[in-house]
């Protein structure tokens, strides 16, 4: 596979779905076979993209039946490619070794695009029973990869010789990636330590898959039923959406379903404590039922094998290992980050619970405040202190509207043009899928494509996420097009009716837009560049969630969904005065599991049982008892699904610290967030450039120095006014 996929799926993951993909051009097609079953031609999945917009992957023609027979012959070609390199009788340069290298693998990477797809977006069962042999399959594929010693011998002489010095910065950084990318996955183990790190990695693939099938598992198989007198409390969008119980043959009732885009609602607005608490336990007992769906053990077996094969490395943790590489370098320098954050963030909980309480009291409630009731009672708090009802915000959070006040922010500042494409002309995988053309918008030329895939589904895994299904490269003249891709759960609406969303959902829609326009952006030769350090690539999308509250976006897009009226002037003051209301409790539960994800990989795992593990660690963290992890450790898919933000969750509140500081300067800038100057740095320095210069330097050739905790302090409310 190309250098980038490789360094990608050997240090951060052996799922499939995060790897990006890269067309090949035309002049260098080699005919494939078509996969043929029953007399019936179907598609080949690896076939070189062809059609519109220098090609395109064919998701109208996805069939499962060819799909584990591609990956056979994909993986075939691609270590057919390796041999050509290796069996070269001219001595390794970069460009016939760190260039071939970066060249190859561009058939599997096809394939994996679909895959990925399968993964994320249309699981079945079907799909789960071929993805169990895959994972595998794949796995030892790596191994041969990583552990051909031949290859490593060339890149080794290319970055060890004498040709080394006389290479350009970014051709040095590439092939530093590239034999870092061997000697950190077991490239110089010999003998019974290579054979065993092959072993581990194969049996992880299957431990990952195994994971995340149990979370969807317990996602897809749980739907409360309401009946009207069960609804008190809920507003009409959110009936609206749970309406759809109609076609799980409950007519009249309405479906709340075990995902956060339906959970978190339900618990802000329903007046049925008993039922608040019923999905509060479903919701955050997923992969925890002492059933066959149970992730406990699986936990266990994935913290020590990473354990084990780190040691093979010579590492003390996997954090350590893991970190190497990263912004944070080390697990102290990430602790101390998280540990200056958290004692402000618990006190504040203990501020936000003594508010809701005096208001449950006050209501003649009877209760203390419980996890199912942190939602209910901040929401209370919030009208009480603030006037502010985030069912009214709501009211003015139109998805569609959202959707071009991001493309108006794009084209601002990254002189980015969307347009949508003729219905038909692109393929998609499900009719939901909509599909952008994106062009310059001063010279007209072609960027790439933008598809979005917003509605939640049986089959679609939760959260919301960005991918690439092509990634921009020059290295071989022309360069490549842009196909981007946002990914979200909003419930879907009933039919003719607005997508209403929260203020929280609005955030996380702009944040995943803001990986769309890293990927566009990009103006990187080599694939390999495109993969960033995953404590630093958070803060682009990070950063892009402080437009929404620019007074064009709310001036000119958040409308009221039934008057059309722009929101007033007093909800917009009230908002903003109420930015920092309830950071205690999102910064405590994001907090407690970026620390409980970075305790697990600095111990020893022998023997750990991890329910036990995640109850008594937090409990010696001061956990409030009100509040409980963001990802509760039997459904924490960051970690345990793959390896993407194994030991690497803190990157989150990492990138927000440069957030924050980069904030500041666009709020401190003549011309606010919309600064010409301002934003043509952060294009140029923060956007285009990828990982072809060090982060903390390219952060310093934006701000001019370091970013600084206090803005991240500031920005929460956890930091006292200047004047006290």
């Amino acid at each position: 596979m190309q250098t980038r996929a490789l360094i990608t799926a050997l240090l951060a993951s052996t799922a499939l779905i995060s790897a990006c993909t890269f067309v090949t051009p035309e002049e260098d097609v080699i005919v494939q076979t078509e996969i043929v079953q029953n007399g019936d031609e179907i598609l080949n999945l690896g076939a070189v993209w062809t059609g519109a917009y220098s090609g395109l992957p064919a998701f109208d023609r996805m069939d499962m039946a060819g799909l584990e027979e591609a990956f056979e012959n994909a993986r075939a070609a691609n270590l057919a490619e390796i041999d050509l390199i290796t069996a070269n009788a001219a001595p390794a340069d970069f460009d016939n070794t760190i260039l071939a290298l970066e060249d190859t693998g561009r058939e599997l990477s096809r394939v994996q695009t679909y895959y990925g797809v399968w993964s994320s977006n249309l699981s079945s069962p079907e799909f789960r029973e071929i993805e169990a042999r895959v994972e595998p399959e794949m796995s030892a594929f790596y191994s041969q990869i990583s552990q051909n010693q031949a290859l490593f011998d060339r890149v080794s002489a290319v970055r060890n010789g004498p040709e080394y010095a006389e290479l350009t910065s970014v051709q040095q950084r590439l092939t530093e990636q590239v034999f870092k990318s061997f000697t950190r996955n077991g490239a110089t183990l010999q003998g019974d330590a290579k054979t065993r790190y092959a072993a581990i990695n194969q049996e992880l693939s299957t431990l990952y898959t195994d994971f995340s099938n149990n979370v969807l598992s317990d996602e897809e198989s749980y739907v409360l039923y309401l009946t009207e007198d069960q609804t008190g409390g809920l507003p009409a969008s959110f009936l609206g959406a749970a309406a759809a119980a109609e076609t799980r043959e409950h007519p009249g009732e309405y479906a709340v379903v075990n995902t956060r885009s339906s959970m978190e609602p339900f618990l802000t607005y329903s007046t049925e404590r008993a039922l608040r608490e019923q999905v509060w336990t479903t919701y955050y007992s997923r992969g925890d039922n002492g059933d066959e769906h149970d992730n406990n053990a699986i936990i266990a077996d994935i913290l020590k094998l990473r354990h084990e094969r780190v040691g093979l490395l010579g590492y003390a943790n996997y954090a350590s290992w893991r970190l190497e590489n990263r912004m944070a370098q080390s697990p102290d320098r990430a602790n101390a980050l998280m540990e200056q954050v958290w004692q402000a963030s618990i006190a504040r909980v203990g501020e936000e619970v003594a508010d809701m309480q005096a208001i449950a009291d006050l209501n003649g409630d009877a209760i203390t405040i419980a996890p199912w009731d942190y939602r209910f009672y901040a929401e209370k708090v919030r009208r009480d202190r603030y006037d502010l009802d985030s069912e009214e915000v709501a009211q003015y959070l139109q998805l569609d509207n959202l959707r071009e006040a991001m493309f108006d922010v794009a084209g601002e500042l990254f002189r980015f043009n969307f347009q949508p494409v003729p219905e038909g002309s692109v393929p998609v995988f499900h009719p939901d899928v909509k599909v952008w053309e994106v062009t310059d918008a001063d010279t007209g030329a072609h960027i790439g494509l933008w598809y979005l895939d917003p509605f939640a589904r049986a089959g679609k895994r939760s959260g919301a996420w960005a991918t690439t299904y092509r990634s921009h490269e020059a290295f071989k003249g022309e360069p490549t097009t842009v196909l981007a891709s946002n990914n979200s759960n909003f419930s879907k609406p009933a039919p003719g009716e607005p997508v209403l969303i929260s203020w929280t959902d609005a955030n996380t829609f702009f944040h995943e837009f803001g990986h769309a326009l890293h990927y566009l952006s990009s103006e990187v030769d080599y694939p390999t560049h495109n993969s960033g350090l995953r404590d630093y690539t958070e803060f682009q999308s990070q950063l892009l969630e402080r437009w929404l509250l620019t007074d064009r976006v709310i001036k000119n897009y958040l409308v009221h969904a039934e008057t059309g009226a722009p929101m007033p002037d007093e909800l917009v003051a009230k908002i903003r005065t109420a930015s920092t209301f309830n950071q205690g409790f999102a910064t405590t539960e994001y907090l407690a599991s970026a620390l409980i994800d970075m305790k697990l990989h600095t111990m020893n795992p022998d023997g750990i049982d991890p329910d036990a593990f995640e109850r008594e660690t937090l409990a010696a963290l001061g956990l409030p008892a009100e509040i409980v992890m963001r990802h509760r450790t039997p459904q924490f898919g960051h970690v345990f699904s793959g390896e993407g933000y194994a030991a690497g969750y803190y990157g989150y509140m990492w990138a927000d610290v440069l957030t924050a500081d980069a904030a500041e300067a666009f709020a401190e800038a003549p011309g606010g967030f919309y600064d010409r100057d301002v934003a043509d740095r952060a294009v140029k320095y923060l956007f285009t450039v990828g990982n072809t210069i060090d982060p903390a330097e390219a952060y310093r050739m934006f701000r001019g120095r370091d970013a600084s905790i206090d803005a991240l302090m500031r920005d929460r409310g956890f930091m006292a006014d200047e004047e006290e």
